[in-house]
């Protein structure tokens, strides 16, 4: 008598978000290209499909604050990372601003990031507006580049199953995508959600490769992912330890071992990531930054959905201002704004438009007296097609209330490319491009900084005792001996 064999294990694929989505949700997108590079070869060779890099706010935070030329750092990774495609993300029409800007602007920045080394495009709307992003979908894969389309998950009324369904149709119909993304960038899905979403958009994707993403703010992702993979997600988004949890994907290390144990196969070499997760423990130590940790269940996040990221923002300029016992009203009444804008996704710009509203109407003590320039303008369409209308009661005070400069008719951006280059005729498209969205001199800054640094230097703990301790003002003498060596620093002069 012959035992049947087994089947042969399903083989679950991974995209590493570390170098993006985990620094920006872990330490404020201030990861340096030189933390990336020592460890690049190896996160080439660890076995992931895809790399995901760059999106808007990582070429902000580089020219803004780390005086870094984002078109060097895609460079750069790109000369270390042979075989593993980079990904780099676009929003909307909007590349790094909240309005719509010229589609050829969109199209010079796509093609910008594929001839720097980009080999992977995803694009979402927040509304889930496909006409915002099916253009630059198109241009992706014409130039080469695997194009993925995202569905933007959020619970509202309106963010059905079937609405779902029919969008990521569309973007298969009308795009040609290589894969569909269910982008929960708030960390909302539960266990029952993914029960009926998976299976529905695995069965209009057929062939076409799902992906799963979500966030671990409430705890519940790890688990949420393993179920994603049963009900027959293809590729999972993950983070390498000490750069994940909390706000930010789970650990690849979990999700890995919990994946083999269900008897899945998954092709990752754990040496390697071990190794890649000691190098960002000891940048961690060194620069003083967080480090990922699991997080407890929340129920109340489902009701405001605020990301991790600008909860805690919102938190620090409240106490800031005075205002610190105001953070559940102004939760509260996040949910009821955004109930009343017709339930927009709460991610990048529309959970800062709906905070920042709140926020407007509790300081203020009346509601909709003061209204945002973007607020009017996400009510009157100038973002794209609302999934539902804004109350009548609220578009009125919106309207009369919000700047009167703001047409009620959106008018369609005028071409720019050509007038751009020659406003700046003797320089590249990329500076082209960062001078057209940053006003002033934060683009000179950034380039008189000098060329990105490409080597990170780890301090012996013996100097970063030394550093730490001279700026302590409680001593006035430091003694230290070990083996060999005595060092006597007076600080009493």
């Amino acid at each position: 008598m012959t035992r049947d064999k087994p089947p042969p294990r399903r083989e679950i694929r991974f995209m590493d978000t570390t170098l993006r989505d985990g620094h920006q949700c872990l330490w404020a997108t201030r990861m340096t290209t030189a933390m990336m590079l020592p460890i690049a070869e190896k996160l080439d060779r660890a076995g992931f499909e895809v790399i995901d890099l760059m999106s808007g706010v990582h070429f902000d935070v580089a020219i803004r604050h780390l005086k870094e030329n984002p078109w060097e750092r895609i460079r750069l990774m790109r000369e270390r990372v042979a075989r593993t495609p980079l990904q780099a993300n676009l929003r909307s029409k909007s590349v790094l601003s909240f309005d719509v800007l010229p589609d050829d602007i969109n199209a010079l920045w796509i093609e910008r990031l594929i001839a720097s080394g980009i080999r992977s495009v995803r694009a979402f709307d927040a509304l889930n507006d496909m006409d915002n992003i099916v253009d630059s979908l198109r241009l992706a894969k014409k130039l080469g580049a695997r194009s993925v389309g995202a569905v933007v998950f959020s619970e509202s009324p309106v963010h059905t199953d079937a609405m779902y369904v029919a969008k990521a149709r569309e973007l298969i119909a009308r795009a040609g995508v290589d894969a569909i993304m269910l982008k929960d960038a708030s960390g909302l899905f539960t266990l029952d959600r993914v029960r009926t979403l998976v299976p529905a958009l695995k069965a209009v994707c057929g062939t076409i490769p799902l992906e799963f993403h979500s966030h671990a703010l409430t705890g519940l992702a790890p688990l949420l992912y393993l179920e994603a993979a049963r009900l027959g997600a293809d590729q999972l988004h993950t983070c390498i330890a000490p750069l994940a949890n909390g706000a930010a994907q789970p650990a690849v290390q979990t999700i890995a071992r919990n994946l083999r144990a269900q008897g899945y196969g998954v092709s990752l070499d754990d040496a390697l990531i071990s190794d890649i997760s000691t190098h960002f423990h000891a940048v961690a130590q060194q620069e003083g930054l967080p480090v990922g940790a699991p997080a407890e269940y929340d129920a109340f996040h489902y009701q405001h959905q605020i990301p991790g990221g600008m909860l805690s923002n919102m938190r620090a300029q409240l106490e800031q201002a005075g205002l610190g016992h105001k953070l559940q009203e102004v939760l509260s009444e996040c949910a009821r704004v955004r109930a009343e804008l017709g339930w927009p996704a709460m991610v990048t710009p529309f959970s800062q438009l709906v905070g920042t509203q709140a926020v407007l109407n509790v300081v203020r003590g009346e509601r909709y007296r003061t209204v945002p320039d973007e607020v009017k303008k996400y009510a009157l369409g100038y973002y794209g097609r609302l999934l539902a209308p804004v109350d009548p009661d609220v578009l009125d005070r919106i309207i009369s209330g919000g700047s009167a400069r703001i047409a009620r008719t959106p008018v369609r951006p005028e071409p720019a490319v050509a007038a751009l280059r020659r406003a700046y005729p003797h320089t590249s498209d990329d500076e082209r491009l960062l001078r057209y969205m940053y006003a002033g001199s934060q683009v000179d800054d950034m380039l008189a900084a000098g060329p990105t640094r490409a080597e990170y230097a780890f301090e012996k703990p013996i100097v970063r005792l030394i550093r730490e301790l001279t700026q302590r003002r409680r001593y006035r003498h430091i003694h230290i001996r070990q083996r060999d060596l005595l060092v006597n620093i007076n600080l009493s002069r």
